[in-house]
Order: C-alpha cells, then structure tokens, then sequence
C-alpha cells in the first residue's frame, strides 16, 4: 500500500512530468492500492490560500476521480510522530503523513530528499 505525499499528490492529479515512470506505475497497479491523506489536502490548500499554488477544484475530488482512497487521521497517527525524533524541526506535514505511512505499514510516495533519507525502509522516490 501506498500514501502519496502532498508533492506526489499534486503531481499525479496535475499530470506533473516530475512524477517518475517507476511511481506511475506503481499507482496504476491495480494492486497496490494507494491513499491519499487530509493532511495534504490541509498543506495544499494552505498554499493555494497563500497564492503560491492554484488548483482547479476540490483536490478530494480530484484525489478520487485519480483512483485514490482517502486515508483519514487518526489518534495513533498524530502520536505516530514520536517515532521520528530526527525530524522534529522538519515540515510538520511531512512528519504527519511518514507517521501514518508507519501507522498503516504503508510506503511514503516523496521526492523530499530529507525524509528519503531519514525512513528508507518507509518512503519511494516520487522521481524515479
């Protein structure tokens, strides 16, 4: 099973070149399931309302219409963070979604270079 990150999210609803072929078709398995989170659709929606992104409707919407499941937050995940003290002054989306990727025994679907290298055994490489 598969969480996308907030980048691997947008990427793949936008036809993004930056989402690799590797990744493609990891989501097109039809079996791996993959997720989607609240958390980022928070952290995209943020940034829309900053002007520093524009998006073309509901990314639920967009998240679903994709062939995505929605994962929603729970307790554990929130105090699934602890188990990442080396990211403590990391973006505190990213910590969320690597916490429920854990939580869940899922994979992180990212490019961030920081969380790659911090939970290996927990993330894919977007790009690849």
């Amino acid at each position: 099973m598969i969480l996308l990150d907030s980048n691997a999210l947008l990427w793949l609803i936008t036809r993004d070149g930056r989402l690799g072929s590797a990744a493609q078709g990891m989501l097109a398995a039809a079996a791996t399931p993959a997720f989607f989170s609240p958390i980022s659709v928070v952290e995209l929606t943020i940034k829309q309302m900053l002007s520093k992104l524009q998006l073309m409707g509901p990314l639920s919407d967009a998240s679903f219409a994709a062939g995505l499941r929605e994962l929603p937050l729970t307790a554990p995940h929130a105090e699934g963070i602890a188990g990442f003290p080396m990211l403590v002054r990391h973006d505190p989306f990213d910590r969320m979604l690597l916490a429920q990727a854990q939580v869940e025994g899922m994979r992180l679907l990212t490019s961030d270079r920081t969380l790659l290298a911090a939970a290996p055994d927990l993330t894919i490489d977007a790009r690849a």
